[in-house]
């Protein structure tokens, strides 16, 4: 099989940041890389499906709405992925400032009920909201 996309960096040398990547369909993928790879320190469970909750639900009531194809998670608990249509990097940027901005201003967890969610036990807005915070710095700093 073909090496996807992302298996292709070299995470030894990959930085925190914000990195993008268009393919043939016009569909860009950012990888909004919080933890350096393989670094040590990485997003605890309950925080990544925070933020996961908390940007997806932003990113989805934005202006941009009809451009957000998807935002989740990755495995390695180092970032999330957003996948955009119709929207240049400095305007992502712009975007997920304003979001990440919105974010950490919520005092609830959007869809964190038990019959909106499947493992609703599992969230943790304060960390969520260091976790973002820390990130908005690096953004702003991009």
């Amino acid at each position: 099989m073909e090496k996807i996309p992302s298996f292709q960096k070299n995470h030894d040398t990959l930085p925190v940041g914000l990195h993008a990547q268009t393919d043939e369909n016009g569909i860009t993928t950012f990888d909004l890389r919080f933890k350096k790879p393989n670094g040590g320190d990485y997003i605890s469970p309950k925080a990544l499906h925070t933020i996961e909750h908390l940007l997806a639900t932003v990113l989805r009531n934005s202006r941009e709405k009809e451009n957000i194809v998807y935002f989740g998670p990755m495995g390695c608990r180092t970032g999330f992925y957003l996948l955009t249509r119709n929207l240049s990097c400095d305007r992502v940027k712009e975007l997920l400032k304003g979001a990440v901005a919105v974010a950490v201003s919520l005092d609830e967890i959007p869809g964190s009920k038990r019959e909106e969610c499947g493992n609703y036990l599992e969230h943790d807005l304060a960390e969520a909201k260091r976790e973002l915070k820390e990130y908005l710095t690096v953004l702003v700093n991009l």
